[in-house]
């Protein structure tokens, strides 16, 4: 007789009895053989005592009985660590102690007879209404010899050897539809994602921890072995952050063949990791672990999950894969680790609101990464975090250069003296050495030292193409972009900055598509639609370019001087002069009332109308200040019309721009 229900559904999961298979939210779980019929044993008695007796009758031959206890204990635990339960607080599987186990989750059964008809129209039959025995006859125990078992494994990573291709995505549509690839790249390395780890504590303030802790992730993973797996980095997956995409999207868009996921709970002195590395290919679970955990030792429990995922990778590659490195806490002795942790926590906190990339977060970051830095004065990664913050908020024009840059220069020495490998310590010397000093080939240096020491670092590779871009050496520039744009396909500011170094390039026509993809993925982003803007106007497109511009959704900050200053940029070249005029007093009227300081917009304004000594004495001030607005001078297209001016050449020079 063929059993009466034909799927259980649970939580997120789901499983069918006809393709004996269990899946979350659509994909496929790996599950071997005893964990599945003591899942389904469990979920045709849900709610009742499974007796230990039971199972063995139902799971375990007369033959394997002296194997059983340690059979029931491993099948129990695979169980749980693919449902991300817990035995200490279990949301699914229950241990009554001598006893046996109890699905304590609701159950819904889902009925039909054998038919495929029928089975498209099963009724939903909740679990309330009986027990497991009165809806269907269990399945027959199913023997699954332990050598086909281990082939079938071996054939599934084997087959994860192959080279895959996989697609790059260039654009997304503002609803949040699927992304469609722009190009696709073949490569023979493995591709992984961290997708962002689940909080589960159910407060939104302990956000900062689980993004933490995805971002640390895909930090240990990325030093795996670059040559042969490379890390999506985080921009990129925190697009999936409550989300519920499938995963094979998820592994088109970003072009991999890997993903891990997992959640967080942290509470009491403790923390709960569960982590699960699934194949994207057959969304099937490889690898799959729970960890409960006193809180100080986070950094080795970080470094641990990263060897486990390196030796089950090394596996699928047939080689075996470096280590990362042993975490920080490692070393330390037993009367530091809680103040270690603490500044940890700190630490973390200040990654969180550095990566909101706003004015309020970069002064909120700092105040952590001070606070974790005065908790432990040794904490190398601690003082990059400063020096990056404050190096941003100069080249954000968040503060004055030369009020931060000295700040941020002191903070990545000291980040160095401690720890030489920090790749971020190095970006930061590299962005003070461009920006602030104007000293290029130490620059270069640094942040070719940053890549070899951290070659999945996206970041490193975006703001060494601008560099690259600055000097004029394209071609560098844009091998540069697409290694950032590789490692991070869902950026809009590497996607941008792609687009900005083919506008210097003067290749408009390609810019101009480029950025209408990003466009298209936020309308509101507005670095795309000037460059976009620009790159119309050099094409003497000034409608087009102003139709940009005016696209441009309305933003909460109403007092902003770019929007107008980029207007009469238009305006200035389009010659109309009345309208340029009115846009540069809107400049100075939105600088005045919000008190920022008008000097750039007003540069930018002065440029499209064609105002050669108001534009050179803003531009000597920039330089004064040691200002980021002359880095540009060499190939940004709006400072063309000075070129032939002998003051434009002299400051050129001095700038370290001019060969």
């Amino acid at each position: 007789m063929v059993p009466l229900v034909c799927k259980y559904q649970f939580g997120p999961f789901e499983l069918s009895t006809r393709a004996h298979e269990l899946r979350k939210q659509g994909r496929k779980l790996k599950l071997r053989p005893q964990a599945y019929q003591i899942l389904l044993l469990l979920l045709e008695h849900a709610g009742e005592v499974v007796t230990r007796e039971q199972v063995r009758d139902r799971v375990w031959a007369s033959d394997t009985f002296v194997d059983f206890e340690h059979g029931l204990n491993t099948a129990v635990k695979e169980l749980r660590g693919v449902l991300a339960d817990s035995a200490q607080e279990p949301r699914y599987i229950e241990t009554l102690p001598k006893l046996g186990y109890r699905l304590i989750a609701a159950v819904e059964r889902i009925a039909g007879p054998a038919s495929a008809e029928s089975a498209a129209t099963g009724a939903s039959i909740p679990a309330s209404q009986g027990s497991g025995q009165e809806l269907s006859s269990p399945l027959p125990p199913r023997t699954w010899p332990r050598k086909s078992w281990a082939l079938a494994a071996i054939a599934v990573v084997a087959g994860a050897a192959i080279v895959f291709s996989y697609g790059w995505v260039r654009s997304r549509t503002a609803k949040g539809g699927e992304k469609a690839a722009e190009a696709k790249t073949r490569s023979t390395r493995l591709m992984l994602a961290v997708l962002p780890f689940e909080n589960l504590t159910g407060d939104a303030a302990q956000d900062y921890f689980s993004d933490g802790l995805t971002e640390e992730m895909i930090a240990q993973l990325g030093r795996l072995d670059p040559e042969h797996v490379g890390v999506i980095a985080r921009t990129s997956v925190m697009h999936y952050k409550h989300t519920q995409e499938p995963l094979d999207q998820i592994g088109r868009e970003l072009g991999v063949q890997y993903v891990l996921e997992g959640s967080v709970r942290r509470d009491s002195g403790r923390v709960r990791v569960t982590a699960q590395l699934v194949q994207v290919r057959d969304q099937a679970s490889v690898w799959t672990r729970e960890y409960d955990r006193d809180l100080i030792g986070l950094l080795d429990l970080q470094a641990e999950i990263a060897r486990e995922i390196a030796k089950e990778m090394g596996v699928t590659l047939g080689s075996g894969l470096k280590a990362p490195a042993t975490a920080t806490a490692t070393a330390v002795k037993p009367d530091r680790a809680a103040g270690v942790y603490e500044a940890y926590d700190l630490y973390l906190k200040g990654r969180y609101y550095w990566n909101k990339r706003t004015a309020d977060g970069f002064g909120r970051a700092a105040d952590y990464f001070q606070k974790a830095i005065a908790k432990d004065p040794q904490f190398p990664r601690a003082y990059a975090g400063l020096a990056n913050t404050y190096g941003l908020m100069s080249t954000w024009g968040v503060a004055a250069p030369r009020e931060v840059m000295p700040k941020a220069r002191a903070a990545a020495l000291r980040a160095l003296e401690l720890d030489d490998s920090l790749a971020e310590a190095h970006v930061s010397l590299a962005l003070i050495a461009e920006n602030f000093d104007y000293d290029w080939t130490k620059a270069e240096n640094e942040f070719r030292r940053a890549i070899e020491l951290n070659p999945e670092y996206a970041t490193a590779h975006q703001w060494f193409a601008e560099y690259l871009s600055w000097q004029g050496r394209f071609d560098e520039a844009l091998a540069e972009s697409e290694q950032a744009r590789q490692l991070d396909p869902l950026s809009l500011i590497i996607a941008t900055d792609h687009g900005a170094i083919l506008c210097f390039a003067r290749q408009y026509d390609r810019a101009i598509e480029h950025l209408r993809a990003v466009v298209e993925m936020d309308p509101g982003f507005a670095r795309a639609r000037q460059i976009m803007a620009l790159s119309y106007t050099h094409q003497g497109k000034f409608a087009e370019a102003f139709a940009v511009l005016e696209g441009q959704p309305k933003q909460e900050d109403e007092l902003s001087a770019w929007p107008w200053a980029w207007k009469a940029y238009v305006y200035g070249r389009w010659g109309r002069e009345p309208e340029a005029r009115t846009a540069l007093a809107k400049v100075e009227e939105t600088a005045r009332l919000s008190g920022s300081d008008p000097a750039l917009p007003l540069l930018i304004a002065y440029l499209g109308m064609g105002r050669a000594d108001q534009s050179m004495a803003l531009l000597e001030k920039a330089y004064q200040e040691r200002s980021n607005a002359v880095v540009g001078m060499k190939v940004a297209p709006w400072f063309d019309f000075l070129r032939s001016d002998p003051r434009f050449q002299e400051l050129l020079n001095r700038a370290g721009l001019a060969k």
